[in-house]
């Protein structure tokens, strides 16, 4: 059975089946016989039924450097009398936020009296706070969390930080290890202080905070601390530097598709998820232990990536340098995307997060330019191909799916690294410089993702997308009275919203938590001695079922100030 279709219809299927006989595309090499040179002469030298084993020697060569860089470079087991430092990711803190600490912060203990060492990777000054976080009556967004580091008098003029500091962005703050390096270093957990101030420092701004807090830490800035701390160092570059060598001498000693791109993947993955991008891991062992979990599935989708799309691109390609430069360069860029792409004011493609954070939205419509002018440029070429029919099915196909899975109730689509490259993917199946260079970008990202957060599910709950983000929800409606020199009380409405009671802050700490139920409707603070104003902020609560508790958002702090006064909770969420 064979449909008639429109004339005009006709037309456009003609002409989307391109010319007749297509006209496929080969890249003719720039300077062909100096970029052979280097493999003409390997095959002269190297008897066909040895190269095999040559790759397989060089791979274990990069395997003994990278091993032995390693276990150089590996952690010194004590630090100044402190003992053997713990890896820290670049947000560890000991107080992660007041919820999640509990009442008066007994989650979090100790608060004073302890002693760590610890290891920082390096780049952590430019890890920041992706939703509101509130100090006192300050709202930061996008910037370190970092709260004090001036000298404290109470404290021999020591620097203190308040205790949801990022550990390793205020050692950096305070000069105790250097951002561009990382290493280790040694800190004391001081217990309550007061007037943290703010103070640019190393390129990190902190953030004042002009109350009492319950857990405060320094760091130790002693001789035997620095010279001991000079042991140890993030390998992360050493390693990339052998990775990226011995990733370019496959890529121009190689002549076929697979013995470049098994070798020269495998490279990039164990280079990102054991040093440029790791998961958060307390040593090697756990770190090598992740990678290789992750690695099998990995390898299963990266065999269909290579036959469907990938080996179409390099199959024949007789330009080794330009493969060198555009693929694995493009490779490199997209695996290193946490370092290539830092700048770009998108963390998270969510509307919640463009919506709030200043230029996303400009960068991502800049974005969807390039990339509708990419898709444009690609699917001309496929056209004279005589392929463009097929994978314009072929992404219908993926938009459909995408549409469906957009509306099924309760969940999100997420799209993460490895799923945009397994979609565009697709799309540089064809032997050009442009998808040269757009493949390798692409597989560098997938990389990048497996081996930074594994095969994160592309639906998600709207609470796993919202992270630590504000739900827009109610708030209580909170009244004040009976404010003496010593005394404030406060009340509040029924809790609404399916809430059971009330959670009440004080100083960004869990004061109390009552429920209606108890007849708990009101509350009342008691200032002891304090000469220093003190915020409060109230939040519904209610308890799970089988356990754990659910906050509602906090409203923004009233402030109770140092003569007594009291300044009004201001419209808005914290």
């Amino acid at each position: 059975m064979s449909w008639n279709l429109h004339p005009s219809l006709n037309k456009v299927k003609i002409w989307l089946q391109g010319p007749k006989p297509p006209r496929p595309y080969r890249i003719r090499p720039f300077f062909e016989a100096l970029q052979t040179a280097p493999t003409r002469y390997f095959e002269a030298l190297v008897p066909r039924a040895a190269r095999f084993w040559v790759g397989i020697f060089m791979f274990a060569v990069w395997v003994t450097a990278f091993v032995t860089i390693i276990s150089h470079l590996n952690l010194p087991k004590d630090i100044g009398g402190y003992g053997a430092p713990v890896r820290l990711s670049c947000i560890a803190r000991f107080w992660s936020d007041s919820r999640s600490c509990g009442l008066d912060g007994q989650n979090c203990l100790p608060f004073n009296d302890h002693r760590l060492a610890f290891s920082c990777p390096s780049d952590c000054g430019r890890v920041k706070v992706l939703n509101p976080y509130t100090i006192g009556a300050e709202q930061i967004i996008y910037q370190s969390l970092v709260v004090g580091g001036t000298p404290n008098v109470s404290n021999a003029n020591e620097m203190v930080y308040r205790g949801d500091s990022f550990i390793c962005a205020a050692a950096i703050h305070a000069g105790a290890i250097d951002d561009k390096r990382g290493g280790c270093g040694a800190l004391s957990v001081v217990g309550e202080k007061r007037d943290y101030g703010s103070i640019e420092r190393n390129g990190i701004p902190s953030v004042g905070f002009d109350s009492n807090f319950p857990l405060s830490f320094t760091f130790d800035h002693g001789n035997g601390v620095a010279s001991d701390s000079s042991k140890c160092r993030d390998p992360r570059w050493n390693l990339l530097a052998i990775s990226t060598i011995f990733a370019t001498l496959f890529s121009i000693f190689t002549t076929t598709p697979s013995a470049f791109f098994i070798p020269v993947s495998i490279i990039t993955y164990f280079q990102i998820s054991l040093a440029s991008d790791p998961p958060s891991f307390q040593d090697y062992s756990t770190a090598v232990s992740t990678s290789i979990g992750r690695l099998l599935p990995a390898a299963f989708v990266a065999l269909l990536m290579f036959h469907f799309c990938i080996r179409k691109t390099l199959a024949g390609l007789n330009a080794p340098f330009e493969k060198a430069i555009l693929w694995t360069g493009g490779l490199w860029v997209g695996a290193l995307s946490n370092l290539t792409f830092d700048k770009i004011p998108i963390q998270r493609l969510t509307p919640h997060d463009l919506n709030q954070q200043p230029g996303a939205i400009t960068a991502l419509v800049f974005i969807v330019l390039i990339l509708l002018f990419i898709a444009l440029c690609q699917a001309w070429a496929f056209r004279m191909e005589g392929r463009l029919l097929r994978y314009l099915g072929l992404y219908c196909i993926l938009g459909i799916s995408l549409v469906i899975l957009v509306v099924i109730p309760g969940l999100e689509l997420r799209i993460h690294h490895y799923i945009l490259a397994l979609l565009l993917l697709p799309g540089t199946a064809i032997q050009t410089r442009p998808s040269l260079l757009y493949q390798g970008l692409l597989v560098g990202l997938f990389i990048n993702g497996i081996a930074r957060w594994g095969f994160d599910s592309i639906l998600q709950t709207e609470a796993q997308l919202r992270g630590d983000a504000l739900l827009g929800d109610v708030i209580p409606t909170i009244h004040t009275h009976n404010i003496t020199s010593s005394n404030i009380t406060f009340s509040w409405d029924v809790p609404s919203g399916g809430y059971e009671g009330v959670s009440v802050l004080v100083n960004d700490v869990e004061r109390f938590r009552g429920f209606e139920k108890d007849k708990y409707s009101e509350f009342t603070w008691t200032r002891e001695g304090l000469d220093a104003p003190e915020y409060f902020r109230f939040g519904f609560v209610k308890y799970y079922i089988l356990g754990g508790v659910v906050y509602s958002d906090f409203t923004r702090a009233g402030v109770w100030e140092r003569n007594g006064s009291w300044t009004d909770i201001p419209p808005g969420r914290s």
